[in-house]
């Protein structure tokens, strides 16, 4: 439909959206029209509701019908936006109701030992960046060189809707990105000298997500790490740690990029939940019912 893929475009133009979000949109909305069988603008609130009971009786988990109908308000604001209709019909439809779920994170151990599994001073730097910022993949793939500032150990990044921001690294992320734009980075301009503006390249090119996302699973299945990893995880992982390290909410959020804070105190959740265990396996007292008081409230 040409009214999706005017969507899609505005989305990899406006919203600097990685190709990875861009697929999960694409996606989203041709489940949703294959099962409407109508136009976009012909969409009523009772299409939406029908669709996620749909959803809810072929047993879909209510966080990926949540996803779903998010990926459908999105566009129909962008619609109306647009001018193309008057109402969003999405607005109103409520998500199932769901526990909340709490981001999942690396302990620093883990870390160290999926970073000490980089095969190239690019991965390397790849995985130092990443944690050391908390920045998305696809803010990490599109960086240009001038973005860096070494001898500072900042980042200009943009982010969601084009907004810049500034991050910060430190000093293993620095000498690993010495390493990489000194020993590997030419090799890799030689064969792409038209990119040369762009800092993290690959035999093919520019560096995708993609790519990034496969090589953190080798790294992640190579350091022994029993559990899924990917690029996103290491930003959970940068906003636990700093948080736990003492940093508050708010410098979090800015350095993350969040638009609301609201979506950064999830993390206040996983830093008490860590408090909670490093309770019981320190304090003296820490049998059941000694520590009520410490606990996260239900």
């Amino acid at each position: 439909m040409e009214h999706i893929e005017d969507f899609l475009e505005y989305l990899k133009r406006e919203r600097n959206a990685s190709s990875h979000t861009v697929r999960n949109y694409k996606r989203d909305l041709e489940d949703f029209f294959s099962f409407c069988q109508k136009a976009p603008e012909d969409v009523k609130e009772e299409d939406i509701a029908r669709y996620v009971r749909h959803l809810s009786k072929k047993r879909l988990k209510p966080t990926s019908i949540s996803r779903k109908l998010s990926s459908l308000r999105t566009f129909y604001r962008y619609l109306k936006r647009a001018g193309l209709i008057k109402e969003n019909p999405a607005r109103a439809v409520r998500n199932p109701k769901t526990g909340r779920r709490l981001p999942a994170y690396l302990s620093p151990e883990e870390v160290d030992t999926l970073i000490e599994s980089a095969e190239s001073y690019r991965d390397r730097a790849i995985l130092e960046l990443l944690y050391s910022t908390g920045i998305r993949v696809s803010e990490l793939c599109n960086l240009k060189v001038r973005d860096i500032d070494l001898r500072n150990m900042k980042a200009i990044v943009v982010g969601k809707g084009k907004r810049e921001r500034i991050v910060y690294f430190g000093e293993k992320a620095k000498e690993a990105l010495l390493k990489y734009i000194q020993e590997e980075r030419p090799k890799y301009l030689e064969k792409h000298p038209e990119l040369s503006e762009h800092l993290f390249l690959s035999r093919k090119g520019k560096l995708s997500d993609m790519s990034v996302r496969r090589m953190i699973k080798r790294c992640a299945s190579k350091a022994g790490i029993h559990k899924e990893v990917y690029p996103h995880l290491l930003r959970h992982t940068f906003a636990t740690h700093m948080l736990e390290g003492g940093l508050d909410l708010r410098s979090v959020q800015e350095l993350l990029g969040h638009k609301n804070i609201e979506t950064t105190e999830v993390y206040t959740h996983v830093s008490i939940r860590r408090l909670v265990e490093v309770y019981d396996k320190t304090h003296p007292r820490a049998t059941k019912g000694d520590h009520g008081s410490v606990r996260e409230e239900r």
